[in-house]
């Protein structure tokens, strides 16, 4: 029987920094939205996914909860079907620049501070 290997650490994969950011006007390149355009609500950096307004709408079906607190009898959570944006992946869209076309983006360094650039048009972005 061969001696077993040690593998060492396990190496983790390294984290990109996201060029896009909350309140970004983008547009979805592929998917069930491709096409349509809107404003990033909310960015997850770990998981390399963002949340756009009126984009990949999903359905919850919750139960009515009796809700937690003084006035416990008057205040209930209504159930039913709830419907609310979806993730999706960052790789799925581009960020629109200040003439709503798609672009790159790259960064480019000016004064000391890191500072977003379009690609297509090398106007700044922030």
């Amino acid at each position: 029987m061969p001696a077993r290997r040690s593998s060492g650490p396990i190496a983790r994969p390294r984290r990109r920094s996201l060029k896009i950011r909350t309140g970004d006007r983008v547009q979805v390149i592929s998917g069930k939205d491709r096409g349509k355009s809107g404003r990033v609500l909310r960015v997850e950096p770990a998981n390399e996914r963002l949340y756009v307004e009126g984009l990949n709408m999903v359905k919850r079906h919750t139960r009515p909860q009796q809700a937690q607190g003084t006035r416990a009898e008057t205040a209930q959570q209504l159930g039913g079907v709830i419907e609310r944006e979806g993730s999706i992946h960052i790789s799925n869209v581009m960020l629109l620049d200040a003439k709503g076309k798609p672009t790159r983006v790259r960064i480019e360094r000016e004064g000391g501070e890191r500072v977003r650039v379009a690609s297509k048009t090398g106007a700044r972005l922030d």
